[in-house]
């Protein structure tokens, strides 16, 4: 079955919809849009350094998206907008990946597929590393859902119950950048953000509570992901970013049908 790449395409697809739904929530509780942004750009970087140095793309995109993260984690609050700080690391990790790139001598770099997603090309290789990350990642999440919940909603409340909100931003950190590394191979790094945000945001006029409003991402993100590579096939448009379409086309609906849902 896993010989027809079509359905080794779908089967990345639902690994990094299911892995990124959950997250992808607590990216807009948090309003942190442009911090997974600097994560994912610094997912070139590592590609650069990983293929410099012989080792795998998914370990090096891993360990520089959880620096990035952790280091913007680190010197927010000290003297810098977060906004600006995550604008210069953002654009500077792109750049300096970019640069690295050029430096590669005798290896030949598909910069597009790593920029834009190539989920076509994933091997049976692929698929376990997607799978075993989203896997990881669904474990972080069910085992600190409830803290990341409490430190989302009320940071004072969490600490007055005994959880420290910094313990549980390095817990989302590390899911971040999981998923970051999983899913530059499908849809890029300029897109991960996008599969994490609007799945999301798409789910929230739906639900009542969190836990509706990630499963319901959940479903979304599935279903943008076979429904952009179904069209992707038949249109022959780029995969990754007609999966971003898809998954926006359903934001859409559902902000018009909002209007109509009772609350």
């Amino acid at each position: 079955m896993l010989d027809d790449f079509m359905i080794r395409a779908t089967l990345a697809g639902f690994g990094v919809a299911i892995a990124a739904a959950p997250l992808g929530c607590f990216v807009v509780w948090r309003r942190m849009a442009y911090f997974g942004d600097a994560t994912a750009h610094a997912a070139i970087l590592g590609v650069a350094l990983s293929l410099a140095l012989s080792t795998s793309v998914f370990a090096g995109a891993l360990a520089v998206a959880l620096a990035m993260a952790l280091t913007v984690s680190t010197l927010s609050g000290r003297g810098f907008a977060m906004d600006t700080l995550l604008g210069v690391l953002a654009h500077s990790a792109l750049a300096f990946g970019l640069v690295s790139v050029s430096f590669l001598q005798g290896i030949r770099l598909d910069l597009d597929a790593y920029l834009f997603g190539d989920i076509l090309a994933v091997n049976k290789s692929d698929l376990a590393v997607i799978w075993s990350g989203a896997a990881l990642v669904l474990l972080l999440t069910l085992w600190r859902w409830s803290p990341l919940l409490t430190a989302t909603l009320n940071p004072d409340l969490a600490h007055a119950s005994g959880i420290d909100p910094k313990r549980e931003q390095l817990v989302l950190t590390l899911g971040l950048a999981i998923v970051v590394a999983v899913a530059i191979k499908i849809v890029g790094a300029l897109l991960i953000v996008a599969l994490l945000i609007i799945p999301a945001a798409a789910a929230r006029p739906l639900a009542r509570t969190p836990e509706q409003m990630a499963f319901s991402a959940a479903v979304i993100g599935a279903a943008a992901a076979v429904g952009g590579l179904r069209l992707s096939f038949l249109f022959d448009t780029p995969s990754g970013p007609t999966i971003v379409c898809t998954a926006s086309v359903l934001f859409a609906i559902t902000a018009v049908s909002s209007r109509f849902i009772p609350r």
